[in-house]
């Protein structure tokens, strides 16, 4: 990569992925609360069940509507130099070649791995905060070192579980339909599995895990600077 394209290729893709951040947890947050709000009032507890459908429910929503900037940053980041202007530029040329349903392939694994991921990110982070309740530590208000571990075991879970998932919407999201493929999820699962077998549906597992440490605790550090920053 950086061959072809110099330093700057290592961070193709990323004016796409900060702009869908505020949207994408925006609605995430918003429609959480809703549903944990239906379920249980405004000051109940929900129950893991509920936990795991609210959770579900905001997940889904917020991923429907930005699937477009999903595709339009894989595009991006998987684009050759010179390939496209900018994002707009990106944008257009999908529309132009492949229609608007490209902006929403590989909308169905994405839904599909909602499920894994959210059940192994509440299972585990309910048994790590038990862990530490019987550790006598005050989950009211829990250290920033128990938080972020805490966060940080139950997503690399979560990510784990639904990795294959994630690896087969990638795969679709960055066909060309004008090259001639434009693969089905099942097509997918069987070209990689006769290609390079069960290890395939697990290549690029290892930058993904490497992330999330660095990724959870530069966002806990800002979000603790932001909240005495504000007030709140």
């Amino acid at each position: 990569m950086v061959q072809e394209g110099g330093f700057r290729s290592l961070w193709r893709g990323n004016g796409i992925n900060v702009l869908k951040i505020a949207p994408e947890y925006a609605i995430k947050f918003s429609v959480f609360e809703q549903c944990k709000n239906s379920f249980c009032g405004a000051h109940g507890s929900p129950p893991f069940q509920e936990r795991l459908l609210a959770s579900s429910l905001a997940v889904a929503t917020s991923q429907t509507l930005i699937n477009p900037m999903e595709v339009l940053k894989t595009r991006l980041t998987l684009r050759r130099t010179g390939q496209y202007k900018g994002l707009l530029d990106c944008a257009r040329q999908i529309l132009e070649r492949e229609g608007t349903r490209a902006l929403y392939r590989g909308y169905l694994p994405n839904m599909l791995g909602i499920i894994p991921y959210a059940c192994t990110d509440l299972a585990v982070y309910e048994m790590l905060r038990c862990f530490w309740l019987k550790s006598g530590r005050d989950m009211e208000d829990p250290s920033g070192l128990v938080s972020l571990s805490s966060v940080t075991l139950s997503t690399t879970c979560g990510q784990m579980a639904s990795y294959p998932l994630t690896l087969v919407r990638t795969r679709m999201q960055a066909q060309d339909t004008v090259e001639g493929l434009n693969p089905t999820m099942s097509e997918v699962f069987r070209r990689i599995l006769a290609q390079q077998g069960w290890p395939g549906l697990y290549r690029g597992m290892t930058p993904t895990l490497l992330k999330v440490l660095p990724a959870a605790g530069i966002s806990y550090v800002v979000y603790e600077a932001m909240k005495k920053t504000l007030g709140v």
